[in-house]
């Protein structure tokens, strides 16, 4: 099967060579799928996008019309497709839901960890010689109370990892795995407690038109003051200029995020020579107390490797005339 591959990073092509074995014929891009680019899928049976490509209804007709048949997802959140105009068109989806949890929950807690201690202004002090220890008195993480807002697959292996420093961990979801539960030891309290108990608080919620700025002056003003908050899961469930305002009084005391509600443009490109024009994102960095990387939670060998391996299954589903594992 033919199949042009959308917004593909220079780290992912080898993981994807290797899955395909050469079993079908890919067309690696870097540019991502657009009106003016979609042009390019000409010939092929299938596209693949990342998260990065607003695949909308528009779009999906256009490339419908190119001969395009299926489109693969390389990633588990699909809230960038018009899903119901591909229904409607015909048109089979795919996405890959299961390629590590590991990766960003091990990510997640990562950031927790580099903020309760001062990782990061550890390191800048150290560069410039000052070895003076006053400012970096961070807390213990064992004993602290900590909420997990979504407990998918993801949000179970944080609460496996925290519960084995010896936090208590609460968790919110819409619809609770009592079994999940009990294995991961949390316990499953509503949000609004979950937020005035957690010392630490780590997101993996999908963003849903419920969910979009789920995270807002209201909910960050009933949360411990100092609270240390962290959001691996989708940027737009974090309402930025409140947390900007709860990081100005000293309501949010630490705050990491992988992702940012306006990251389209910005991630997975190399700006050094570019003047920074979002001014809200140039304030955020302004903080010692803030952490931001750009959306590399899933980025390790075993997540890539999962990734192209799922999206390669996919088109020999399809080219074989059967359904694909994880169609949506």
């Amino acid at each position: 099967m033919n199949a042009t591959i959308f917004s593909t990073q220079s780290f992912e092509r080898s993981f994807l060579q290797q899955a395909n074995a050469d079993r079908h014929q890919l067309h690696v891009l870097a540019a991502g799928l657009g009106p003016l680019t979609a042009p390019l899928a000409q010939g092929s049976a299938a596209v693949s996008v990342f998260t990065t490509d607003k695949v909308s209804a528009p779009l999906l007709a256009q490339l419908w019309a190119h001969g395009v048949h299926y489109l693969l997802l390389r990633a588990t959140g699909h809230d960038n497709v018009d899903l119901a105009a591909a229904h409607r068109l015909g048109l089979r989806v795919a996405n890959v839901p299961d390629y590590s949890p590991h990766a960003t929950a091990e990510y997640a807690v990562a950031l927790i960890l580099a903020l309760c201690r001062h990782l990061r202004q550890a390191d800048l002090q150290v560069r410039a010689n000052d070895f003076c220890l006053d400012d970096l008195v961070g807390f213990n993480l064992h004993g602290k109370t900590v909420g997990i807002v979504g407990v998918g697959r993801i949000g179970a292996a944080v609460a496996r990892i925290l519960h084995g420093f010896g936090c208590q961990v609460l968790g919110c979801e819409v619809l609770p795995d009592a079994e999940r539960g009990q294995q991961e030891g949390l316990r499953y309290v509503s949000l609004p407690e979950l937020c005035a108990q957690a010392d630490v608080i780590s997101v993996h919620t999908p963003l849903t038109e419920g969910t979009h700025h789920l995270i807002d002056d209201q909910l960050l003003a009933s949360m411990k003051r100092g609270v240390l908050l962290v959001n691996t899961g989708r940027g737009g469930v974090l309402d930025t200029a409140a947390a900007l305002r709860a990081l100005a009084s000293g309501q949010l005391g630490y705050l990491g995020i992988d992702v940012y509600e306006a990251e389209e443009g910005l991630f997975f490109a190399n700006h050094a020579l570019d003047q920074l024009s979002d001014k809200t994102f140039a304030q955020l960095l302004t903080y010692k107390n803030v952490l931001v990387t750009g959306h590399q939670a899933y980025l390790t060998r075993e997540a890539l490797t999962n990734i192209a391996d799922a999206t390669v299954a996919s088109l020999d589903a399809w080219d074989q005339g059967r359904a694909a594992a994880h169609e949506l």
